[in-house]
């Protein structure tokens, strides 16, 4: 069964959004543009003890969603056991590759797809020795 294990919140003002989210929610933030190869920041949203899951702010890519658009969404991503298998499902399934697979250095692999809606989410497979 795959579980969403994080959320990523596109931004075009890294530390408005960090002052925004750290004040409303209480939100604290780790620097993970390292492994990002762009400003990416960790989100801490609770105590590890209670329900819910930590997630980060990404630099925007592209131009900011309009208003009144159908929806303004944050990408999910979803932790599998075996990323290569997961995508050919995704593909057997009609589900398009966005972004292919990258290593994210002695962390992971990482990847972002759209679903047969065109909504994008993310696949994430831990591996240290991802490079």
């Amino acid at each position: 069964m795959g579980r969403v294990v994080h959320f990523e919140i596109h931004v075009t003002n890294m530390e408005q959004a960090k002052t925004f989210y750290g004040e409303v929610f209480g939100w604290t933030f780790q620097d993970w543009s390292e492994y990002a190869g762009m400003p990416y920041f960790g989100v801490v949203t609770g105590e590890e003890n209670e329900p819910g899951i930590n997630g980060a702010l990404m630099q925007r890519q592209s131009a900011a969603p309009e208003a009144n658009q159908a929806l303004n969404g944050y990408v999910c991503t979803i932790g599998v056991e075996d990323y290569d298998a997961s995508e050919a499902k995704i593909i057997k399934n009609g589900g398009k590759v966005a972004m292919p697979k990258y290593a994210l250095p002695g962390m992971a692999w990482q990847g972002y797809y759209l679903d047969t809606e065109g909504n994008i989410f993310g696949l994430h497979q831990p591996d240290v020795n991802a490079k």
